[in-house]
């Protein structure tokens, strides 16, 4: 039998279009065996093959390739395609249309929101007479945004499609994930134009309640002549109205979440009941924080969820551990109990006893439950799906312990990642044990986690994850593939509102190039592994992956940090302006005796003689053991203040230090030791060094500044996106949302249109710098509207510490007359989620504490106890627990009504 395959796709000069299969005849699934289709006029392809195999499906796909370079430029989005081969016919004509990635094929819509099998009938198979060719054609269409009790019909201009009457419409059937609907039909006509549309109805009450838009479909019917001929029309997207679906949602760290039966630290087995509520009131998604294993020190600066020591580990902190098994001796299960009461009585976590409390009882049913383990069939099958990233985890975990520290370059022996010594360390008797118990935590942390995402999807809900734009320095990933990362910088971010130093997170930056070389096979692991627990993410800081703000090793702050990659200003730009070019006066701190007394008061005395020296008279610098703020912050580090006024002395000193480091208006540009090449430090009109050039040379230095973060940058950081974002985005089949908060490029709405890539929108951060406030009327739809985030305060403790800009935004934004309360009232709280709700945005996601804000009786007291991070806080304790079990929570129904008719009155939460 003949297989002709169509399809319509425009494609550039001396591109091709392919399609690869999982026949002989279609190259066997093998790229590089893929089969060119023929061109025809108007974007159309075609081709035909012979199929002779016993199978009765085939897999395919079409992709686009350069026919110069043989580069594949573009595939097509989603799954392969299958086709059920009906062997009846002597040709089946498939009539495709190129699948685009579209957020409503996301798997947040397919398996959750509008996800489960459904009840509809089994299609009718067709049988051809034996006496005469027949013509019989299938319609197929995705309908990705349809409930429960919907169905899909279909109806056109011929007697057999009804006459466009819909009573007499033919009824579409559903495959297993609801997705695909089709049917299968003799028109009964030949040789004639057939025009069609889709619609959906409501199952129990037969109203229509959704026409599709635009024009009609169209199809020329010919005739079968000497063949039986099925073709097959794959229509693509249902074409819905105008009316956009929107969801809302609520963000909440797991670690917040607080139970009746918890131990101090919410669990992954708490998601399930933050499910049910987020169920109750009507919403989709819940959004969380990273859940990768932090654990370095021990202490409570691992409770920072950004700095994973493995990028697909999970954290033991958020295991159950009745899930796991009881302990044998009752004694200690007691003496668990007892514990478990006192740690969850606590008004915040304590990350320390939460987790010696939970590792030392997992270690010792480890010590019962080993030999069982060991023999476990579905443990084999774990350890074998996983074993790229379980053994290096485990070994690096063990090594940790044994020689007490994560910094794997003082790991006598073991310094570089080598799979002979590791894969000792999995059999030799003295360590087999030990190394095998970070298996048994990540095998359950996983079937727990799976679990709670199951339960998620089961109930409509969207379980989002969120995704560090780096890995810790001393981590799993930066031992066991070095090569895949800039060791000699930092990354962190350039000052804002919040942060007007700079963030310094210290992670290695990524070596793109490498990556590169295969594919971001890196990348591509990474998102399908976290696609087994969640249906959409979060990018942490997507703008990393246009550029990274890059900090010199010897930096503590961020202030010092330049673009990478980036076209830097070359010295000849200031000279052809007019400029003379001073490097000691641009490049070096500029530190003058006549405002070291402004800065330091009555410690100038000391701090002249202790940290400086003065080459020329009233001209200082830095002593060569103070002359990088990494070796002051050593010097600060060895000092043991008697008192905590002396400490906070201590500390203002040497923040001012490092202020003074600062105070430079051109860096280097990395990559360039020939003192030729430079880049502006930013924010540099705030120096001392700006404010004392002449006005010609302010203007100057202003107007390449703004040249080069506003302008000369976009094409390449365009390019950088569009190079490694697409492997990202089709890695998997999830939802995908950027934090694109901060300095953001021109380049970067257009790229995260292009890519389907949601935006993330905050009143408090509008990305048009000439507003205070945004307003969520003029958001995109294709975004995530929220009024906080976990890097600033909730909007009662903005209210309460932002003064007059609180009025302001209580009288142009709000439009209420006189003086705003000092504190944000229930009702303003509340006027404040409508205007999210009633925004454009696809979702509306809030913090929980934002939510808890509109009821007086049930928010908590203190608004300030609510904040879950403080970015300028190099070490901040991430120790936020939501004040309330929710267990009561989901008791509440007076609340949990009013928030499920505010959600409903905005139109979010629709059943298509």
């Amino acid at each position: 039998m003949k297989l002709r395959f169509k399809v319509n796709y425009y494609t550039q000069w001396g591109q091709r279009l392919y399609i690869v299969g999982s026949v002989p005849s279609l190259g066997k699934s093998d790229y590089t065996k893929a089969i060119p289709m023929n061109s025809f006029p108007n974007g159309n392809w075609e081709l035909d093959v012979e199929f002779k195999g016993r199978s009765s499906k085939l897999e395919y796909r079409y992709f686009v390739k350069d026919e110069n370079t043989g580069a594949i430029i573009k595939e097509e989005h989603g799954d392969d395609r299958i086709l059920k081969v009906d062997k009846q016919f002597d040709l089946i004509e498939i009539n495709d249309a190129w699948r685009s990635k579209d957020v409503y094929t996301s798997s947040s819509f397919t398996k959750a929101v509008f996800g489960g099998k459904r009840t509809s009938a089994k299609a009718k198979a067709i049988k051809v007479s034996s006496k005469q060719k027949e013509l019989v054609h299938r319609f197929e269409i995705l309908v990705p945004r349809i409930g429960d009790n919907y169905e899909v019909h279909m109806v056109g201009n011929i007697p057999s499609l009804g006459e466009w009457d819909n009573s007499k419409a033919i009824k579409l059937v559903a495959d297993e994930d609801g997705v695909r609907w089709s049917t299968t039909v003799n028109l009964q006509v030949s040789h004639e134009h057939v025009r069609y549309k889709f619609f959906l109805v409501d199952s129990k009450t037969g109203e229509v309640v959704n026409y599709e838009a635009g024009d009609n479909r169209y199809l020329y019917v010919t005739a079968a002549g000497d063949e039986h001929i099925l073709q097959i029309i794959s229509e693509g997207i249902f074409r819905y109205d105008a009316n956009a679906w929107k969801g809302t949602g609520v963000a909440v760290p797991v670690f917040s979440l607080r139970t009746h039966e918890g131990m101090g630290v919410g669990e992954f087995n708490d998601i399930k009941l933050l499910v049910d509520w987020a169920k109750r009131v009507g919403m989709k998604m819940v959004q969380i924080l990273p859940v990768n294993d932090t654990i370095a020190s021990h202490s409570w600066i691992d409770s920072y969820p950004y700095a994973a020591i493995s990028v697909y580990a999970l954290h033991p902190i958020y295991i159950n551990l009745e899930k796991v098994g009881s302990l044998k001796t009752k004694k200690k299960m007691d003496e668990l109990e007892k514990k478990r009461r006192e740690l969850n009585a606590l008004p915040e976590i304590d990350y320390e006893a939460v987790l010696n409390t939970k590792m030392t009882y997992l270690e010792a049913l480890w010590k019962e439950k080993k030999t069982a383990f060991y023999k476990a069939t579905k443990v084999k099958a774990f350890i074998k799906e996983h074993e790229h990233w379980l053994k290096p985890y485990a070994a690096f975990s063990y090594l940790r312990e044994k020689f007490g520290t994560p910094d794997f370059n003082t790991w006598k022996g073991y310094q570089k990642y080598s799979a002979k010594k590791i894969d000792a360390l999995f059999t030799d008797k003295a360590s087999k044990d030990a190394v095998h118990f970070y298996i048994f935590l990540q095998y359950h942390l996983h079937l727990q986690l799976l679990e709670a995402a199951e339960y998620a999807r089961e109930n409509h809900v969207v379980l989002k994850g969120d995704i560090p734009i780096g890995i810790y320095r001393n981590s799993t990933d930066a031992w066991f593939e070095p090569e895949l990362f800039n060791m000699d910088g930092q990354a962190g971010a350039p000052p804002d509102d919040f942060a007007v130093n700079g963030q310094n997170w210290g992670f290695p930056t990524y070596n793109w190039d490498e990556m590169k070389k295969d594919g971001y096979k890196w990348w591509v692991s990474r998102m399908t592994h976290l696609s087994q627990y969640f249906d959409a993410f979060r990018i942490d800081h997507i703008l990393g992956f246009f550029r990274i703000w890059e900090i010199p090793l010897h930096s503590v702050q961020g202030l010092l940090g330049q673009f990478s990659p980036a076209v830097p200003l070359h010295i000849d730009e200031f000279r052809h302006k007019g400029m003379y070019f001073d490097y000691d006066r641009l490049c070096k701190p500029y530190i003058r005796g006549h405002f070291l007394g402004d800065l330091f008061h009555e410690s100038t005395d000391m701090v002249r003689e202790t940290y400086f020296d003065e080459y020329k008279f009233g001209e200082f610098q830095f002593k060569e053991e103070f002359d990088t703020q990494r070796k002051l912050e050593a010097h600060f580090n060895k000092m043991k203040p008697k008192s905590d006024g002396e400490k906070k002395h201590n500390d203002w000193l040497r923040d001012t230090l490092y202020h003074l480091h600062n105070e430079v208006i051109l860096i280097e540009a990395k990559g360039h030791d020939d003192k030729q090449h430079f880049v502006p430090r930013v924010s540099l009109d705030r120096t001392r060094s700006f404010q004392e050039l002449s006005k010609n040379e302010q203007n100057i230095i202003r107007e390449l500044y703004l040249d080069y973060f506003y302008h000369r940058q976009e094409g390449l950081w365009r390019e950088q996106a569009l190079e490694k974002l697409p492997a990202i985005t089709n890695a998997t089949n999830m939802l995908i949302c950027g934090e694109d908060l901060g300095m953001v490029p021109d380049c970067v709405p257009g790229v995260m249109d292009e890519l389907d890539i949601l935006s993330l929108e905050i009143q408090r951060m509008p990305k048009d710098p000439k507003i205070e406030f945004g307003h969520p009327a003029d958001y995109p739809y294709m975004s995530v509207g929220s009024t906080s985030t976990h890097d600033m305060a909730t909007v009662r403790g903005w209210w309460e510490e932002s003064g007059d800009a609180t009025q302001r935004f209580y009288n142009q934004w709000m439009g209420h007359w006189g003086e705003a309360p000092f504190y944000c009232e229930a009702w303003a709280a509340e006027e404040i989620l409508n205007m999210h709700l009633y925004s454009p945005s696809m979702w509306a996601v809030f913090p929980i504490q934002d939510i808890m804000a509109i009821d007086a009786e049930l928010r908590r007291n203190d608004a300030k106890a609510e904040q879950i991070n403080v970015p300028a806080i190099k070490h901040h304790y991430w120790r936020y627990r939501f004040h309330m079990y929710l267990e009561d929570l989901l008791k509440e129904d007076a609340f949990n009504n009013k928030v499920e008719t505010l959600i409903k009155r905005s139109g979010r939460n629709t059943p298509f």
